[in-house]
């Protein structure tokens, strides 16, 4: 193993305010661990390639890029966040020979999973580290670590498809796509914020009214911890989707979406969906081969309730424009508005359902490059991950073969439902390929039953709750003494506790409630309290001293 230096000079500097993309991913990589935000791929090397080629061609993509020369300084004294753009620089290659027998794709993959839970210093790091795999001095695979602050998903496809592009001989045409210091300048133009003013609008109209966790069984015994991974290819589906999105006018996609979409409802026993899609902003044809951070979720609002398959795909596909429309906003009060909604409602909204279409950004060169699969349909599992939702759907390919992966949290979906919920989006995309189908066969089509709730379910502000675990969330967070009673009274979620020695008011108890929130997945923290027996007055506010809170949301 050896360690080359290389550096580069763009010629080009700058500095100002963060985007609105940059600005959220940065508050998750202070705020989450590395393996959760880093991100990790393997390029493949064109045949012949030297190491001084491959050298020139990782520079040539640092002085192209801003964002590779992007460092983000701490906040001055006015506290306000800001980039940087370098002129010059340098960045570090590690060369590592393979064996005669080693797998290659297997040894590049499993040597950036070992760097991928290594944190970036934002303020001083290139944000991508590279391991060269060569074979008798030839290059053979590059394994790259991408920090989430200089590239996204999409962004890295991009950078892969130059690398490839000129490694192969061929040329780069000149950018077309904004710079992030553009990107930024453009979010601060009246029209910029009258956007994410919109954005914040529907954000908020979605988590004031819609289910605020999909999932509620009794198999949820806590978080998300590691996931399943389960990738899905097969050429088969690819015909029967591209006929089926042509019998229905919908994209492949928005199939896959709302194919999705009904089998996780008919899993969750719930016809109401909220869906985080990742990568929205790459929808906006101005921004699709933007090179740097977009990452920002559309929020999807997707109502299942419907007779057949058809009117759930054409549902989706409205949800999903609308949420793509409304995915640029400032970050900071996004989370200030899930504080705000959680405290009015006594739950605190989670990415439990996530979507990451990656479809149009995938490189030809890359998609063409792998062999077709073995076997028709060919499930791989791959190892588990630290991802904090319930169930995510990648959708990798949709042309030629179908390419999806699903990471899938053990207390929803075992590997026999994992499985069930893979082979079920194939099924239900050929079946969609020849005609409507009735939502009420999901279960002999696929085989997926859904969840159970067993115990003391109620629903309460369109979500449904287990009431011996809210008892559970009272006795936690407010003590044993409290003695706490939880039921439905009058449509909303009463608390009746006990005191004992101390004072407690309404407001002390519901914020002490929600701070324990996150570790009870099937409770919700009551919409109104009463105290050692008495029956308090309306309050006006979140600090005035008792509060109904269900009257609160109008």
């Amino acid at each position: 193993m050896s360690v080359i230096t290389v550096r580069y000079d763009g010629g080009s500097s700058g500095s100002g305010p963060l985007t609105f993309g940059q600005d959220n991913m940065i508050l998750c990589i202070r705020r989450d661990d590395p393996d959760q935000i880093n991100k990790h791929a393997v390029w493949p090397v064109p045949p012949g390639t030297g190491v001084p080629e491959v050298l020139a061609v990782l520079r040539q993509l640092a002085e192209r890029h801003e964002s590779l020369r992007t460092r983000f300084p701490a906040p001055g004294p006015d506290g306000e966040a800001r980039q940087e753009v370098h002129a010059a620089g340098a960045f570090r290659v590690t060369l590592v020979e393979a064996g005669p027998d080693d797998e290659l794709d297997v040894l590049a993959n499993e040597l950036a999973r070992k760097d991928r839970p290594v944190g970036f210093d934002l303020a001083v790091d290139f944000p991508i580290r590279y391991t060269l795999l060569t074979r008798d001095g030839r290059p053979v695979r590059l394994a790259v670590v991408v920090c989430h602050s200089g590239a996204d998903g999409a962004a890295t496809s991009r950078l892969f498809e130059e690398w490839y592009t000129l490694l192969s001989g061929g040329e780069l045409g000149p950018l077309s796509a904004p710079t992030p210091l553009e990107v930024a300048q453009s979010e601060r133009t009246p029209v910029g914020r009258r956007r994410a003013t919109a954005s914040l609008r529907h954000w908020e109209k979605i988590l004031r009214t819609s289910p605020q966790a999909v999932f509620a069984d009794s198999g949820l015994t806590g978080p998300p911890g590691r996931l399943a991974t389960l990738a899905i290819r097969s050429p088969s589906a690819a015909t029967a989707l591209a006929a089926a999105a042509q019998r229905t006018g919908a994209s492949p996609s928005s199939v896959l979406l709302g194919v999705f979409a009904a089998l996780v409802a008919h899993r969750a026993a719930q016809p109401r969906l909220v869906i985080a899609a990742l990568s929205a902003n790459r929808h906006r044809s101005q921004l699709a081969n933007h090179v740097g951070s977009l990452a920002q979720d559309a929020l999807l609002a997707v109502d299942t309730g419907a007779a057949d398959l058809d009117e759930v795909i054409g549902r989706t596909k409205a949800a999903a424009l609308a949420g793509y429309w409304h995915s640029t906003f400032d970050a900071t009060r996004i989370w200030e508005l899930i504080e705000d909604v959680a405290h009015l409602r006594g739950s605190r909204w989670a990415r439990q359902v996530v979507v990451n279409d990656l479809s149009m950004t995938i490189p030809d060169a890359a998609a063409q490059a792998r062999p077709m699969p073995y076997t028709d349909p060919e499930l791989s599992w791959y190892p588990d991950e630290e991802v904090p939702v319930r169930v995510m759907l990648n959708i990798w390919r949709v042309r030629d073969c179908v390419e999806l992966s699903l990471h899938t949290c053990p207390q929803v979906f075992d590997r026999d439902d994992s499985e069930r919920l893979a082979r079920g989006l194939l099924t239900l995309v050929e079946a969609a390929a020849n005609g409507p189908v009735a939502l009420d066969r999901l279960t002999g089509l696929t085989g997926l039953a859904p969840g159970v709730r067993e115990g003391e379910w109620v629903q309460v502000d369109g979500s449904w709750i287990d009431l011996a675990a809210v008892r559970d969330l009272l006795l936690q967070a407010l003590g044993a003494d409290t003695g706490p009673s939880a039921a439905v009274e009058h449509g909303r979620l009463t608390a009746r506790l006990d005191s004992g020695a101390r004072t407690l008011t309404p407001v002390e108890a519901h914020r002490a409630v929600l701070a324990g929130l996150s570790e009870w997945q099937t409770a919700m923290a009551p919409q109104y309290y009463v105290i050692d027996g008495a029956v308090p007055a309306e309050g006006t506010g979140r600090d005035g001293g008792v509060t109904d809170w269900q009257t609160r949301l109008g």
